[in-house]
């Protein structure tokens, strides 16, 4: 059997990433953490090449998940508290950036912030 990596989760920053690292590890999960190195040698790549990933086995990755969504953060609007979606009334939103032309993709920072509900995958701006 060919064993396959799937990315569960990204980061900008790989210090970011060693919480769920080391967390999946404690769990007995296989981590592997493409590009870790990459963003260590020159943070402002970061966005880029899309962060560092984290993969898991094909058959961990449900497990992996769950880990996941049990100890991450979601995203505060303006007003400090948790962003609701607006469709299906959610809680699990995270911060949205399309990037859809080159001088977004090399200067993020520009772009108007918007969110992506992680239930319903709906984008609304705040």
């Amino acid at each position: 059997m060919v064993d396959k990596w799937v990315t569960i989760a990204t980061f900008e920053y790989s210090s970011d990433l060693q919480v769920f690292k080391i967390k999946l590890e404690s769990e007995g999960i296989t981590v592997f953490v493409k590009d870790e190195y990459t963003i260590n040698s020159d943070p402002m790549i970061s966005n880029a090449i899309g962060g560092a990933k984290v993969q898991v086995f094909q058959e961990d990755k449900e497990r992996a998940i769950e880990i996941y969504d049990s100890i991450r953060s979601y995203a505060i609007g303006d007003d400090d508290l948790p962003v609701t979606c607006p469709n299906c009334k959610s809680q699990k939103s995270e911060t949205y950036y399309a990037q859809k032309s080159i001088f977004y993709k090399l200067f993020p920072f520009f772009e108007k912030r918007k969110y992506k509900c992680l239930n319903c995958k709906m984008i609304t701006n705040p």
